[in-house]
């Protein structure tokens, strides 16, 4: 089984030469002819082949060779390889590659092939500049090596192709990464909602959002890796911000909720509903007191005081602030309580929103900034 790899298809060009005496001529004796050209079956080929691939090519191949009169054979073939390359994701979409391509004799040792590169890593980078094909990839460079095998007490020549290429990111940033931050400026936003209600609404379904994002990029990971990549790092971790601001949204309802439970509870006390205070005036029907909305209409006299034309303006002033001090000492202790619990309430709110998003702000910038120099670090 082998782990963190995947499928490298490439499309090559192979021309591989070498010398046969037995079948030189002089181009005197046959016509002034130099080359010809005959089927493979016909004359001896050095068994080559690719040690990475793993399916059979089913492809055609060229069926001649190409034959001077010094005796130089030349066998030129277009190959579709299907071969394995171990990819490391970890910095995926900025990742570079780097692919092998290993080709020696599958029976013939170093004694009786050698093989011998026909150019070196900088003409072969640049002749495959020309006619490569990326893509999604974009082509950096080809390395050639020599390479010593020893099998069963018999020594092998490898030569071995390294194919560096790089992933163009832009299209993976524009449809994941930046989607992604998107949601978490709107999740950053959303601690401006006056509505509580809207705004855990608002959370859940940029949480929602997110969880789809998650999923395609299930699809786009190898499902095998020794090491997580960064994007999975970096996708979990404004998950869970995100969920404890949905978690912080829901505390923050919670308290205000419990602080409104109490102060019904204080209004509410069937003991305090009879008047305790002589100041309080009593209806004489039912003994209940006047609601605070009722007593300024009531004990103010309002009818009466507007329906004097000649009523001087401070007297006036001053008989409104007399009735006013005598409401506010006709209301029951239990409502100052009340209104005093909310607003010790509405202030410890105020202070966990605010604490929480400035640390809420401080630690998504600095998570940011180290998953982009990890990004872009060599």
């Amino acid at each position: 089984m082998i782990e963190k790899s995947q499928i490298f298809v490439p499309l090559i060009w192979m021309s591989v030469s070498w010398n046969n005496e037995r079948i030189s001529w002089d181009p005197k004796d046959f016509c002034g002819i130099t080359n010809v050209t005959l089927p493979k079956e016909m004359l001896w080929k050095p068994d080559l082949y690719v040690l990475e691939t793993v399916e059979k090519e089913d492809g055609p191949l060229n069926p001649f060779l190409y034959i001077t009169h010094d005796g130089n054979v030349k066998m030129e073939d277009d190959h579709k390889i299907v071969s394995t390359c171990t990819m490391n994701v970890h910095k995926f979409p900025f990742d570079i590659q780097t692919c092998h391509i290993t080709v020696s004799s599958i029976n013939h040792s170093d004694k009786e092939i050698k093989l011998v590169p026909a150019s070196n890593s900088s003409k072969a980078t640049q002749v495959s500049r020309e006619s490569i094909l990326t893509g999604e990839w974009e082509f950096l460079n080809i390395s050639v090596s020599m390479v010593k095998d020893n099998y069963e007490g018999q020594t092998f020549d490898w030569i071995k192709y390294t194919i560096s290429v790089r992933r163009m990111p832009l299209m993976h940033f524009i449809n994941f990464q930046l989607p992604i931050l998107f949601f978490l400026i709107l999740d950053l936003a959303s601690f401006f909602i006056p509505d509580r209600g809207e705004k855990l609404c608002f959370k859940v379904t940029v949480l929602l959002g997110i969880s789809v994002l998650l999923l395609i990029l299930n699809d786009i990971l190898p499902s095998k890796s020794h090491r997580c990549p960064l994007i999975a790092t970096y996708v979990i971790v404004i998950f869970s911000f995100m969920l404890l601001s949905l978690l912080e949204t829901i505390l923050v309802i919670y308290l205000i909720n419990m602080s409104s439970e109490q102060d019904t509870k204080w209004v509410q006390r069937p003991e305090d509903l009879n008047c305790e205070t002589d100041k309080c005036k009593r209806d004489s029907s039912d003994h209940i007191c006047y609601s605070v909305v009722e007593a300024p209409l009531e004990t103010l006299m309002l009818k009466d005081i507007y329906s004097k034309e000649k009523m001087n303006d401070m007297h006036l002033l001053q008989m409104i602030l007399e009735e006013l001090q005598t409401i506010k000492q006709c209301l029951p202790p239990y409502t100052l309580k009340a209104r005093t619990g909310q607003k010790y309430w509405l202030g410890i709110v105020k202070c966990i929103n605010r604490v929480f998003y400035v640390v809420y702000l401080i630690s998504i910038s600095l998570f940011l900034g180290f998953i982009f120099r990890e990004w872009k670090a060599e």
